[in-house]
C-alpha cells in the first residue's frame, strides 16, 4: 500500500515537472526564457520547447501587429486654429529582449511612452502647414512624418511602427461655429456677387430687346406708310384716268358712293333740300338722261 502510495506521489510529481518543463509556443507570440531575473534566451519561432522546472520563467510576447487609437488630440495649424484629430498606430514588436528591459514587456507602458512622442509628432507636424493643406494633398506626406518621428522613439524598445493613420481632423468646439459663421458670410456675399451679375445681363439683355423692338416697329411702320403712300398714290392715278377719261360718269360714280355711306342702313332718315348739289342726280327725270358710258 505505501509503494503504490509513493508510486502515486512520484509520477504526480513527474506530470508536474514535466509540465513545468514543456511549453508551447503558437504562431501568434514570441517568448522569452528568464532564469534568475536575466533573459536566458529568446524564442522566435512556434514549436514545443523546454526549460527548467521552477528556475526558468516563459514571458509571453505578442507577435501580431497590435493596433493601438489615439482620439481626440489638440493641434494647431498655421493660422493660429485648433483641431482635435484622431490617430491610430499600428505596431509590431521586434526585439523581444529590448522590450523586456526597457518597458518590462508591458504593452500599456510602451503605449504610454509612444504616445506621448505621437502627441509632440502631431502637433509639428501640423504646425507646419494650413488646415487646407493638413485635409487635401499633404495628408498621406504627414502620415509619413509623423510614422518616421514616432519610429525613432519606438526603435529603442523593441517596438516598429509598421503605419500611423490620421482617422479625423475637426474644428474645436468654441471655433466650430465662429467658422461656420465665416463660411456663411463668403456663401452669402458670393450669392450676392452672383446675384448682382445675373440682374446686370437681366438688364443687358432686356435693353438690347427692348432696342430690338422699337427698330422692328420703327422699321415695320415707315414700311407700311411707305407700301400705303404707293397705294394711294396708285388709287389717285387710277382715279385721275378714270376721271380724265369720263369726268360726268365719275362724277355720278363718286355721288353713288355718297349715297350709299350716307343712307346705309332701312331706319335712316334724310332731311335735305332738293336743289342741293348733293342731290343732284335724284332730280333728273328719266333714266335716258343719265350720261352715256363711254
Amino acid at each position: 500500500m505505501n509503494v503504490l502510495k509513493a508510486s502515486v506521489a512520484i509520477f504526480a510529481a513527474a506530470l508536474v515537472i514535466l509540465n513545468s518543463s514543456v511549453f508551447i509556443v503558437d504562431e501568434r507570440e514570441k517568448a522569452l526564457i528568464v532564469r534568475f531575473g536575466e533573459i536566458n534566451r529568446t524564442i522566435n519561432e512556434p514549436g514545443l520547447y523546454f526549460k527548467l522546472p521552477f528556475v526558468d520563467e516563459r514571458i509571453k510576447i505578442e507577435d501580431r501587429v497590435v493596433f493601438f487609437e489615439s482620439p481626440n488630440k489638440t493641434v494647431q495649424v498655421m493660422d493660429g486654429r485648433r483641431y482635435q484629430v484622431d490617430a491610430a498606430l499600428m505596431l509590431r514588436i521586434v526585439d523581444p529582449q529590448k522590450f523586456r528591459e526597457t518597458v518590462g514587456a508591458s504593452l500599456a507602458r510602451a503605449r504610454d511612452r509612444i504616445e506621448t512622442r505621437l502627441d509632440a509628432a502631431l502637433r509639428q507636424t501640423y504646425g507646419r502647414r494650413s488646415f487646407d493643406a493638413a485635409l487635401s494633398q499633404d495628408r498621406p506626406v504627414m502620415m509619413r512624418e509623423i510614422r518616421d518621428q514616432v519610429r525613432s522613439e519606438a526603435i529603442p524598445l523593441g517596438i516598429d511602427i509598421v503605419d500611423v493613420r490620421i482617422r479625423r481632423t475637426d474644428l474645436m468646439p468654441e471655433v466650430l461655429q465662429e467658422t461656420y459663421g465665416r463660411m456663411s458670410a463668403e456663401r452669402l456675399a458670393e450669392a450676392t456677387l452672383l446675384r448682382a451679375v445675373g440682374e446686370s445681363q437681366s438688364t443687358k439683355v432686356r435693353a438690347e430687346a427692348d432696342r430690338n423692338y422699337v427698330e422692328l416697329v420703327s422699321t415695320a411702320q415707315r414700311e407700311s406708310e411707305i407700301i400705303r403712300g404707293e397705294g394711294d398714290g396708285e388709287r389717285n392715278k387710277v382715279f385721275a384716268e378714270a376721271y380724265s377719261k369720263d369726268p360726268e360718269f365719275f362724277s355720278f360714280y363718286r355721288s353713288m358712293q355718297a349715297y350709299s355711306k350716307s343712307v346705309g342702313g332701312a331706319a335712316t332718315t334724310l332731311v335735305l333740300d332738293p336743289e342741293w348739289e348733293f342731290l343732284k342726280h335724284f332730280a333728273r327725270g328719266t333714266k335716258d338722261e343719265l350720261p352715256a358710258q363711254q
